[in-house]
């Protein structure tokens, strides 16, 4: 590959990366935004519930919902990605799978919505650091198993 170099006021850039990336693969950057934005989640959301006002029984609901939320996220992207690949996966997986995640969306919103001892704003705190978490969490799993894939096909 023949590489170009670009002078910017002093600056130069190459258009060849330090590492051949198989197509596929995510980029280290891509990866670690995602890794980044489950951090960024998950420790915002434990350190207000390590600070918040509320009951040791109160927290540990609200901690479980974010363990088995992440979970469940992880386990229905999965499952969906073996479907859509051909890779046989039962019914019951598939169904516990959406149920599992829907169940843990509706137990976050159920909870936010009735703790009164929460003020609006920290609801709203929950709520997002709670979809951030899930979200960065299915993408991980995402680049982690196109990474393994893309390795896969070019040995």
């Amino acid at each position: 590959m023949e590489e170009k170099k670009v002078e910017d006021k002093g600056f130069s850039f190459s258009n060849s990366p330090k590492r051949d990336r198989r197509p596929g693969e995510p980029t280290s950057a891509y990866k670690g935004a995602t890794w980044a934005a489950l951090l960024l989640g998950t420790i915002s959301y434990l350190v207000g519930l390590y600070n918040a006002a509320m009951e040791l029984n109160e927290k540990g609901y609200y901690l479980i919902v974010l363990i088995f939320g992440l979970y469940a996220a992880v386990s229905l992207q999965k499952a969906v990605r073996d479907k859509e690949e051909g890779i046989p996966v039962t019914a019951i997986y598939f169904g516990l799978s959406w149920f599992a995640l829907i169940a843990a969306v509706s137990l976050m919103a159920i909870g936010l919505y009735n703790a009164g001892s929460i003020i609006l704003s920290e609801k709203g705190f929950y709520g997002m650091a709670f979809a951030l978490s899930l979200f960065s969490a299915v993408t991980i799993q995402k680049n982690i198993r196109d990474a393994q894939e893309s390795e896969d096909q070019h040995k």
